[in-house]
């Protein structure tokens, strides 16, 4: 897929204020600090597409990107981020599983996972939730320009024995870096032939 067109078209904290197009749309969520927003604009093309900031939590609305006039990406706010208060944490929790429970729209989410730490509870959690609430999701391993192949290896392994203890498969899996442009072909071409077989009524 070549990306020809990605712009913002609107922020929000609830779902049902979400844009009524009847598009196809892909959700990216993770936990703060995994490098969402660079990973967007690496697979946007766009340098800025997605705000980037050293300071984790600052995504804390739901974003709608048009992309080539015809999907939706969407950038959820990050999970798990210590220094945001318990009452915010409880606002983005709810909005956060009203937009996945109710929005006709979505296709599948990307569940975005640093590659170079060892398999994190909030992230078992929460894919744990996706399945239950029979959401498709993807993981995307972000950052494996930081680690050697056999290390990134040895990481997703990891992450392989943990989730068949509960999960009958491996749930789908991107490797990527945005600073290398790692991945960006694969989950593109992954979403295009989504597109392909979605009947827009």
């Amino acid at each position: 897929m070549h990306i020809k067109s990605a712009e913002f078209v609107t922020s929000n904290s609830d779902a049902s204020k979400c844009p009524k197009d009847r598009l196809p749309e892909y959700a990216f969520i993770g936990r703060s600090n995994v490098g969402k927003s660079s990973l967007i604009n690496m697979l946007t093309s766009r340098k800025s597409l997605a705000k980037t900031s050293g300071r984790p939590g600052k995504t804390q609305l739901i974003n709608h990107f048009i992309i080539n006039k015809n999907w939706f990406l969407v950038d959820l706010p990050g999970y798990g981020y210590a220094k945001v208060s318990k009452s915010t944490k409880k606002v983005f929790q709810k909005f956060i599983t009203h937009y996945f429970e109710n929005r006709e729209q979505l296709v599948t989410a990307f569940v975005l996972v640093d590659i170079r730490h060892k398999p994190q509870p909030i992230d078992q959690e929460f894919m744990q939730y996706l399945g239950e609430s029979g959401i498709p999701f993807s993981i995307i391993f972000t950052k494996a320009d930081k680690l050697k192949p056999k290390a990134i290896e040895n990481h997703v392994e990891d992450y392989k024995t943990i989730l068949l203890e509960t999960w009958e498969e491996m749930p789908n899996y991107f490797i990527t870096s945005s600073s290398k442009d790692i991945g960006k072909d694969d989950v593109l071409n992954y979403i295009d032939g989504l597109n392909e077989n979605i009947i827009i009524e």
